[in-house]
């Protein structure tokens, strides 16, 4: 992830939420807000919660979310700040490799934040 920045605390996730654009798949729901600054770098943020599962299965969705990401990160604009939250109504057996690589397409589909080809 070498044009990409974790988002660690609490006041950049407000930020994000209050400003961003939400947007929902199936499983990934995702807030995306574009960076005022002139900066080639993204800033992510993953949030799964406690009451889905235990620790174990929230950090194997996020290492599945952080991973699909890696993989689409050449195809995606920088300038931007991205949360991805694990629907909270699925359970975790769902979050499988290609469910979320799925969800998170679509999700910059719909953002218009891929690269043009």
């Amino acid at each position: 992830m070498k044009n990409t920045k974790m988002l660690k605390k609490n006041y950049e996730f407000k930020k994000v939420f209050l400003k961003g654009k939400y947007y929902r798949g199936e499983f990934i729901e995702a807030f995306i807000v574009k960076t005022n600054k002139k900066e080639n770098i993204n800033r992510i943020g993953i949030a799964v919660s406690k009451k889905n599962s235990n620790s174990v299965k929230r950090n194997k969705i996020k290492r599945l979310i952080k991973e699909n990401y890696r993989l689409q990160e050449e195809k995606i604009k920088t300038g931007y700040n991205i949360i991805f939250l694990w629907n909270k109504k699925k359970e975790p057996q769902y979050a499988t490799f290609l469910n979320i690589k799925k969800d998170i397409e679509e999700i910059f589909k719909k953002a218009n934040i891929f690269l043009e080809a």
